[in-house]
């Protein structure tokens, strides 16, 4: 029943007050779809509220999507009857979510393999981990519950070998190194992840050096662990963030006009779920990643 003191506001201002989780243009939306009644009688956005009348507000349920198949060609490593092992371009997402439930590589690989791995629900059949939409290289889906269940368990074990490589702002010195520094939500910009005590969980990277050139340094980094955007975050922490980072290397000079990190899974190594025998695939260079090294070498000489 709408209250007195309130009489001659609009209906939809009236409504996004009074519901704070929806906003006034999705209050818009469910008048315009007549889901908003006044005593009894659908209502327009711009009615102006009389005191006592009575509203009604149905929100339906949300849509919960489901991940399509999609003709995508695929740089197919290995494959076999439990799993299939892919190199990943830049710019692909891994699984759907909001805003992103088209041209995944899960649309890709449900058109080609068919039948994946159904642990991790509609959204995310087959993924037994992620790499980052802006950064390439060797990814490992499952075909099956049980070759889902072997790999996991190996993940949560640290016994999976991955190796990658980044090219970093400034010259490190060290030859090689262990970042061991704990990693949560950045306490201000909740999009962005952070070296932190509070709320955080222990990640552990090894480093070491391949090339230095004047201004860049090429490394691998190993992960013991694999937090969200570990190895951007370890390297920015040590003050040489990865080249083109756009979050954790904000103001940093891009003479490449890269519009994304600089960083390529290069490296897989894991036993099979079947038959147990160690596995390991590598990733070649994306051809920005080599052209960017050729320009450097060619610098430095």
């Amino acid at each position: 029943m709408v209250p007195g003191e309130v009489e001659g506001e609009r209906l939809d201002v009236y409504l996004a007050r009074e519901v704070p989780d929806l906003s006034r243009s999705r209050v818009q939306k469910l008048v315009a779809d007549g889901l908003v009644t006044v005593n009894g009688n659908v209502a327009k956005a711009n009615y102006r509220v009389k005191a006592n009348d009575r509203i009604v507000l149905t929100v339906p349920e949300p849509e919960v999507p489901e991940a399509v198949p999609e003709p995508i060609p695929l740089d197919i490593l290995y494959e076999d009857a439990d799993l299939i092992v892919v190199n990943k371009p830049r710019g692909m997402v891994v699984h759907p979510a909001a805003g992103n439930y088209r041209g995944t590589l899960v649309n890709a690989l449900l058109y080609h393999c068919q039948d994946l791995s159904g642990i991790n629900g509609s959204l995310r059949p087959g993924i037994v981990h992620r790499i980052d939409k802006d950064t390439s290289g060797v990814l490992v889906a499952a075909k099956n519950d049980e070759a889902h269940r072997c790999l996991a368990s190996q993940i949560k074990e640290h016994t999976v070998t991955r190796v990658y490589v980044a090219l970093v702002h400034g010259r490190v010195t060290a030859p090689a190194g262990i970042v061991d520094a704990p990693i949560g939500r950045h306490p201000v910009d909740r999009q962005r992840m952070a070296v932190v005590s509070k709320n955080a969980r222990r990640a552990v990277t090894h480093y070491r050096l391949l090339e230095v050139f004047h201004d860049y340094t090429l490394v691998e980094a190993r992960l013991e662990t694999g937090r969200t955007h570990q190895i951007r975050v370890h390297m920015s922490y040590l003050g040489h963030p990865v080249v083109g980072d756009p979050k954790y290397a904000p103001g940093r000079k891009n003479p490449f006009s890269l519009e994304s990190q600089a960083l390529h899974a290069r490296v897989l190594g894991f036993r099979h779920p079947r038959t147990g025998d160690y596995m390991e695939f590598e990733a070649p260079l994306p051809p920005v990643f080599r052209e960017i090294l050729a320009t450097l070498r060619k610098e430095r000489e």
